[in-house]
């Protein structure tokens, strides 16, 4: 494929953005310049050439945000991921390919496709607002199946809603656009263009906080359309998912002018709204009420059973009457630890340790109020009379689809041949004929539960293809069975660990997906679907979070699910141990971050550290804990997520109790004393950043690396320290590396100036201790090179055994490639070549089992490096020195990789057999003579002798 084109219009350079005072948002003009500069990089890079190798997994894939359906031929379709890039199937799902691994970015918002011309429109950016939903680079636009793209402005609308195309003209487009998540900017509401996005007019705009997130039309009528607006305010502490400037509007004149409809719920509670458009009269509106709700049976406990609202009005007096067995069931039941119980807590009160209060207090995070809030949540409303009136199409409340994070989901379909026929999904989908009187769920054991996209079948209502958390489904029945169709390795890791068996076990944590672990050596192919046996296993539920692993057993893993749920397990016996870590009655909560990190000692496996708001450690494998640190953050924020937590744990491996952590809000501290006393090394650091990583060196004691995010102020800045004294001074060695948020960074096991980075756009390496950084950008997929794609790498590991670096992406499931080319590069030599791996000589060779198959062609990797371009040869020759194969090579600067296919010529057969009379090298199947047993030596022949360059390879 050639490298996407980015054609950016006049109209994209709007500089609206207003963000924090602290951290301004990174401006659209700098956004092009990164992706420029990234286009520059992966040229010019040493290792472009360098492949990586998907090793997947991709039974659980990854979020489905929209799906584009050829209406006439319903087995072709394109999957939009939202941090995975675009897929294309002609085949029902049974395969798919990536058609956007050569675009700038691979977060995606809307897929739309004009099927008649073939024309694909990508609004990049992801239209959920989750904390892991990232941000795009406008429209994109490809009128080749994906083989180029442009970018056709609306840069810094940076999450796409949703986009139409007049089936009449598709030079006709209308976009909602949402605008920045984490700060408020101009460039958001309805856009519309008349010459295929050459220019754009906005036609609609509410408030700077206010985008658009869902348009729909009249099946029968272009110009009759409905936009909903989204009023929502995301912090790294705190979501509020409403507001008044949300609502639904009309266009009568394809969205040139739009009027606000007045019959819809309005004020500070309307959340997000999906529309459905079934004719000229008849509109659907599924919406996400964050209003309070007045009477909730479900939620009234007429058991006498105490809860934590009962306690913070409570006084000291009315306490202290209260049973003893009363009081006792509600510390129990609440996870109170054993010394907490109605005699010595009555004890505390008179004492006046404590406060009634303090029983509630205790039990409540910054999640409490996110995930308790008593909110309406999901209602949807129905207008016959072209939205003029809304009605409530049921009574009372549809309850456990929405829970109170509505913003995540807020979709509705129409089936558009029954206007009683309407699907809405959240967790899980469910379905309504009788128009939203009532519903039923057509979740199965095969579908994952949270659900982002549908397509009904217009020629068909039975047949539906979903997209979810989990991948893609598909029904003939209406949902009473799925297929699923999760061939794309598109697995969202937050991180990965990997351990010493052999051969090495890969193990990772997904969102929404769990914690898996599979074998090194797996492929990603069909042969599972055969065994009955997928090679990668599920170990935990939830969102998967960080991996550690007893290096003296493997068996015993320590990893858990969001907000600082940990557990040992024991694989071989299957025991579960959960961390029981509680703060004092009367203190307040410890606060876990959503990746809450753990650390297991480098220096004795039996010690675990794990991050809140001040470090915790246990001595026993997780069975005590005890804070070994006061907090470690700038403090808790008013607001209903986590915030104020350690997110980063490193401890030298030079010295027990040299340990290092870094905050949320940009807090880094040293203790060298195992905690009895810390120091903050943060202060001439940018201020409020996510610091996403601090390490301790390997190879110098003194030395410590960190890497700050702003994502979470919209500044995508670059930000990449070392220091060499502990943390005293510290030094920016971020280099060239092009603007993009900084997720983590590993140090080379063998080379202390060799350093590798990964960010939210891709991954690089440094080999002079970030004075400059080379792109990685190769990968490998069915023995062809492709493009390594522009998508988030938020973990790295290194195995050292088998010199594999690992990246874990969110978006594309694990990368790896072998490293040793880049740890042997002597930068004083013009050509080098890399040590061969032994093969292992088979009758395979050039032969298949059966007449039906394929022969067996073999391949050894020849990794190489020239100082300069031009024309090479690779030659091999017996130990005599005599020639028995040339291969003409014309590889660029840097690190390249031959796939030497182990053949020789008729005249090196000849020369072989005339050499060892015993040998008698036969012609194979396909045609082609092979190496026998014995060593040879491989030579990179430039025509030159100061530049030639050789090395060993042995048949055995």
């Amino acid at each position: 494929m050639k490298s996407s084109h980015l054609l950016i219009t006049s109209a994209v350079f709007f500089a609206f953005a207003k963000a924090y005072p602290q951290q301004p948002a990174t401006s659209p003009a700098q956004q092009i310049q990164a992706i420029t500069q990234k286009e520059q990089s992966l040229q010019s890079s040493m290792v472009k050439n360098l492949p990586f190798e998907n090793v997947g997994p991709s039974i659980m894939s990854g979020r489905v945000v929209d799906l584009a359906v050829n209406p006439d031929v319903p087995s072709e379709f394109y999957v939009g991921y939202a941090s995975g890039g675009l897929w294309y199937t002609n085949n029902n799902g049974t395969t798919f390919t990536p058609v956007m691994d050569n675009a700038p970015t691979q977060n995606v918002g809307e897929v739309t496709v004009d099927w008649n011309s073939g024309t694909i429109w990508v609004g990049t950016g992801e239209n959920n607002a989750s904390r892991s939903s990232y941000a795009g680079i406008g429209l994109l636009k490809s009128t080749d199946n994906g083989a180029t793209w442009q970018n056709m402005g609306l840069t810094d609308s940076h999450h796409i809603g949703r986009i139409l195309i007049n089936p009449a003209n598709p030079d006709e487009v209308v976009v909602g656009a949402l605008g920045h998540l984490y700060s408020t900017n101009e460039e958001r509401g309805i856009y519309k263009t008349t010459d295929g996005g050459k220019t754009w007019k906005k036609t609609l705009f509410v408030n700077s906080e206010s985008g658009i997130i869902d348009i729909d039309c009249d099946p029968n009528n272009f110009d009759l359309m409905y936009a909903s607006a989204w009023d929502k305010d995301r912090k790294a502490w705190d979501f509020q998912g409403a507001g008044s400037g949300s609502g639904i509007y009309k266009s009568i004149d394809g969205g040139d002018t739009w009027e606000k409809m007045s019959g819809f719920p309005s004020g500070d509670g309307v959340g997000r709204i999906g529309l459905a458009v079934y004719d000229e009269n008849t509109v659907y509106a599924v919406h996400d009420s964050q209003f309070r709700r007045k009477d909730d049976n479900k939620r009234n406990d007429n058991s006498g059973k105490l809860s934590k609202d009962d306690f913070k009005t409570m006084s000291s007096s009315d306490f202290l009457e209260l049973e003893d067995k009363k009081l006792d069931a509600y510390l129990k039941t609440n996870g109170f630890q054993e010394k907490y119980r109605a005699a010595n807590v009555k004890s505390m009160v008179r004492q006046g340790d404590v406060k009634p209060i303090d029983l509630a207090t205790y039990l409540e995070t910054a999640n409490t109020q996110l995930f308790d809030t008593p909110v309406v949540g999901a209602e949807v409303y129905r207008s016959d009379d072209a939205g003029k009136t809304w009605k409530k199409t049921h009574e009372g409340y549809i309850d456990d689809l929405y829970y109170s994070y509505g913003y995540y989901f807020g979709e509705i379909n129409v089936n558009p041949n029954d206007d009683k026929d309407i699907y809405i999904y959240g967790v899980p989908i469910v379905k309504s004929k009788d128009g939203g009187k009532s519903f039923t769920s057509i979740s199965a054991e095969n579908v994952h539960s949270d659900h982002h996209a549908l397509w009904i079948n217009p020629k068909n209502e039975k047949h539906l293809i979903n997209g979810n958390d989990g991948g893609v489904n598909i029904t003939y029945d209406d949902g009473e069975n799925w297929i699923k169709a999760n061939q794309p390795a598109v697995g969202q890791f937050y991180s990965i660990q990997v351990d010493n068996e052999e051969p090495y076990n890969i193990y990772g944590g997904l969102q929404d997906n769990g914690v898996w672990v599979g074998p090194s050596d797996a492929r990603e192919n069909k042969e599972w679907q055969q065994s009955g046996q997928y090679p990668w296993e599920s170990i935990m539920g939830g969102d998967g979070m960080q991996v550690q692993v007893d290096s003296r057993d493997a068996n015993l893993v320590y990893t858990g699910f969001q907000f600082g749920n940990y557990f040992r397990i024991n694989r071989e016996t299957e025991d579960f141990k959960r961390f029981d870590i509680k703060h004092e009655l009367g203190e307040k909560p410890y606060r876990f971050n959503w990746q809450t990190p753990i650390l297991l000692s480098p220096h004795n496996q039996d010690i675990l550290y794990l991050g809140g708001n001040k470090l915790m450690r246990s001595m026993n494998q997780g069975d005590d804990w005890v804070a070994i640190s006061d907090d470690l953050t700038n403090g808790a924020k008013d607001g209903n997520v986590a915030y104020g937590t350690l997110t980063t744990i490193s401890e030298s491996p030079f010295q027990f109790g040299l340990i290092y952590t870094g905050s949320d809000d940009g807090k880094i501290y040293v203790t060298k004393s195992a905690g009895a006393t810390w120091q903050d090394i943060s202060g001439t650091m940018p201020k409020d950043l996510w610091v996403s990583r601090v390490v301790a060196s390997e190879h110098k004691k003194e030395r410590v690396y960190a890497t700050l995010n702003g994502y979470r102020w919209d500044d995508f800045k670059t930000y990449v320290y070392m220091s060499d004294n502990y943390g005293q001074t510290w030094k920016d060695i971020s280099g060239n590396i092009p603007m993009s948020p900084v997720n983590v960074i590993v140090e080379d096991p063998k080379k202390d100036n060799i350093i590798y980075v990964g960010t939210d756009n891709g991954a690089y390496v440094s080999i002079n201790n970030g004075g400059e950084y080379h792109a990685f950008a190769k990968a490998v997929s069915d023995e062809s090179t492709v493009p390594l794609p522009a998508v988030a790498i938020h973990d790295m590991k290194i195995q050292k055994r088998e010199n594999h670096l690992l990246l874990g992406t969110h978006g594309r499931s694990i990368y790896r490639a072998n490293i040793s080319p880049i740890q042997s590069i002597d930068m004083s030599k013009n050509v080098q070549l890399f040590d061969i791996l032994p093969v292992q000589a088979s009758r395979r060779w050039g032969n298949s089992f059966s007449m039906w198959g394929d022969p067996f062609e073999p391949s050894v990797v020849v990794n190489y490096y020239t100082g300069y371009s031009g024309k090479f040869s690779l030659v091999v020759k017996n130990e005599e020195g005599k020639e028995l194969q040339r291969i003409p090579l014309i590889p660029n600067t840097g690190i390249s990789v031959a796939n030497y296919d182990l053949t020789i010529t008729e005249k090196g057969k000849k020369t072989l057999e005339k050499a060892n009379s015993e040998l008698d090298i036969q012609k194979q199947k396909n045609g082609k003579y092979y190496l026998p047993k014995g060593k040879y030596t491989i030579s990179l022949d430039s025509g030159n002798d100061s530049n030639a360059a050789s090395t060993q390879l042995e048949v055995k």
